[in-house]
């Protein structure tokens, strides 16, 4: 809490403020539990840190949490939030928190660092991701072909949207070095980047994807939001968004995993059965930024990407090796065991 206040009161000047602020923003969504009420110290007490809550990709955090199915399984879960996946892989490595909400890449790219962590409910058969170009730079960059001597935004280094830009110019002839990378987050602070020139393009997911093209300020060059999508720039499904958690923690606190499954799964299939307006209106009120109609567009368009039992799809883990072997030389010269990236023990009971 000191450090978002601090953060807060620094909110006055440059991209800080706009980081800041976002910071103020989310502190709020960070102690609620259950029906998105405050914490009030009953059930067993959970801390899962999100790469970004107002992220419409990883929504079933926050809309678990709004539902009250948190609340049903008798867990006081905190969600608590960080601009990008790789902040709340280190929040997770580190012991801070319980479970992370990210992509699941990070399990693979963990693994070959000696760390044991797995994917525990699947949220996602596709990345959600969307390479988007400035209007600037449109005339000079048609494919991921034109990336070079680029700067393209990414949420932070060692991101997943690093990991796939990377992909998709190493697949398209361009080498990672032969471009820059420059970490901006997401929302305002992305939207600001790329209207200010300091990126040519970059991959963000919505609603930053929605606000960027209500306002005209670029466009789609690749559009990973659907598993057709996915399929066509990666080879195959990429389960991205989900659950996962230190190995060793899962093996030894299972009735209280099996319940967070419960509750992802069962928010998975409302989801499922719920238009992108009944599910906008569940949740907070912010994170429309004040264009509900908006927002709703946003949700529509990465609905498609969203599993509807929590299980991992056939043949993702095998995709998301495939790519990040293709410029990650940590893990292409590695032996990755896949089986142990994953679990499908407690989705399987929750279905049941």
């Amino acid at each position: 809490m000191r450090k978002t206040a601090r953060l807060c009161a620094l909110a006055a000047t440059g991209l800080l403020a706009v980081s800041s602020l976002t910071a103020c923003a989310n502190d709020a969504a960070s102690t609620s539990t259950g029906s998105g009420k405050k914490a009030d110290g009953k059930g067993e007490h959970v801390k899962i840190m999100v790469g970004g809550l107002d992220k419409v990709i990883y929504m079933p955090a926050m809309l678990t949490d709004r539902l009250g199915y948190f609340k049903d399984e008798g867990l006081n879960v905190q969600l608590l939030s960080e601009p990008a996946g790789v902040q709340a892989e280190t929040a997770l490595v580190s012991g801070q928190v319980q479970g992370a909400v990210g992509f699941y890449d990070h399990t693979l790219d963990l693994q070959v660092k000696g760390k044991a962590v797995e994917s525990v409910v699947q949220f996602s058969r596709a990345p959600g991701e969307v390479e988007i170009v400035s209007n600037k730079a449109s005339g000079d960059i048609s494919s991921p072909k034109d990336f070079k001597g680029k700067k393209l935004g990414i949420t932070g280094l060692g991101s997943s949207t690093d990991f796939l830009t990377k992909y998709l110019a190493v697949k398209n002839g361009v080498q990672a070095s032969q471009f820059s990378p420059v970490a901006v987050g997401a929302g305002p602070t992305f939207v600001s980047a790329l209207q200010k020139g300091a990126i040519d393009g970059g991959m963000t997911t919505d609603p930053t994807v929605a606000t960027i093209l209500d306002k005209k300020l670029g466009k789609v060059l690749v559009d990973m939001r659907t598993p057709e999508g996915s399929q066509e720039a990666l080879g195959g499904p990429y389960p991205s968004s989900s659950l996962y958690m230190q190995t060793d923690w899962v093996n030894s606190h299972k009735p209280t995993v099996q319940k967070l499954a419960n509750a992802f799964v069962k928010t998975l299939k409302w989801m499922s059965t719920h238009s992108a307006d009944e599910i906008a209106a569940k949740m907070p009120a912010d994170y429309s930024q004040g264009d509900k109609k908006l927002y709703a567009e946003a949700i529509k368009a990465t609905l498609p990407m969203f599993t509807t039992d929590g299980v991992m799809p056939k043949n993702g883990p095998e995709t998301v090796e495939s790519v990040l072997k293709a410029f990650n030389p940590n893990i292409k010269n590695a032996k990755v065991d896949l089986s142990k990236t994953y679990t499908t023990e407690f989705v399987d009971k929750a279905a049941g």
